[in-house]
């Protein structure tokens, strides 16, 4: 989307002012009929014509320009790069639409984005001057890198926090030992005590059994399903379980389930990258 004003200088090389003046035949510059040339590559927006003297110690030199202006075309980058960025970006949200147990496709699905990103945006960078600021076209390949990079990420920490949650339901569906251990004694007092605290408390002491001649402290199994995600029994602002779902200190707080991390996906990733679209576009042609 960039712009160019391409001079063309007419002047003497040996003749000062004193000796030789340039004077244009008319104030304006005419062109020939744009039907008989045509640029492909940039659209020509106008010229202009200026005369101005140019002091040295050798004397003054008069100096006529004109100056041919000149705007990229777009329809190169748009079929090239613009398009196929969409696209893919677009690709990467079909991840959300697939079961999260399915994890060589969503993870195939992830990382085939993102290294077709990761092509187009050299492709594009290799067609384009080699410039040290940020164009138009690099911002608009960056965020869609982004995005696709924030789909797969996506999918990892629901495949993380979903697995951490798998140990927990074992266990609870788990039968019980055989009513001659000591075990099945231990755990069925467990069951018969009364429970006047919550699994977000702090747990009690193990109970104490003996085997054998020997004294075994049975160990409650550490699940990460019971655990919020900043590990401070949940107190922080996200939740993982259902304990979390009620209580006075849920007040005034947003309780997000991360086993529908795929559903509020389909809605967070389309609208942001449209709203990315329209601020984009709008920005850049016609402000």
């Amino acid at each position: 989307m960039d712009e160019h004003s391409c001079p063309l200088i007419f002047s003497s090389y040996g003749y000062p002012k004193e000796e030789m003046i340039y004077r244009w035949r008319k104030n304006s510059v005419e062109t020939a009929n744009q039907k008989s040339w045509r640029l492909y590559q940039f659209d020509f927006m106008g010229h202009r014509n200026t005369t101005e003297t140019l002091t040295t110690p050798s004397g003054d030199y008069v100096l006529m320009t004109i100056y041919f202006e000149l705007s990229r075309r777009m329809g190169y980058f748009t079929i090239q790069t613009y398009i196929p960025c969409i696209l893919t970006v677009v690709l990467s949200w079909v991840s959300f639409w697939i079961k999260k147990d399915a994890t060589p496709a969503r993870t195939a699905l992830g990382i085939t984005t993102v290294l077709t990103m990761t092509t187009l945006s050299t492709i594009a960078r290799n067609s384009l001057p080699r410039v040290s600021y940020v164009t138009a076209m690099d911002l608009f390949v960056t965020v869609c890198f982004l995005f696709v990079f924030a789909a797969l990420m996506e999918y990892a920490t629901l495949n993380y926090y979903s697995s951490c949650r798998k140990p927990a339901a074992a266990r609870k569906r788990a039968p019980l030992l055989r009513p001659d251990s000591s075990r099945w004694i231990h755990e069925r007092i467990a069951l018969q005590a009364p429970s006047n605290y919550s699994l977000l408390d702090v747990r009690p002491p193990p109970a104490v059994v003996a085997l054998s001649h020997a004294r075994y402290w049975p160990e409650l199994e550490e699940a990460c399903g019971y655990e919020c995600l900043d590990g401070k029994d949940c107190q922080g602002f996200f939740c993982c379980f259902e304990e979390c779902k009620a209580g006075p200190w849920r007040r005034g707080r947003l309780h997000i389930d991360l086993a529908e991390l795929d559903a509020y996906s389909r809605v967070f990733f389309p609208t942001s990258f449209l709203l990315f679209n329209l601020v984009y576009w709008i920005g850049y042609l016609y402000l």
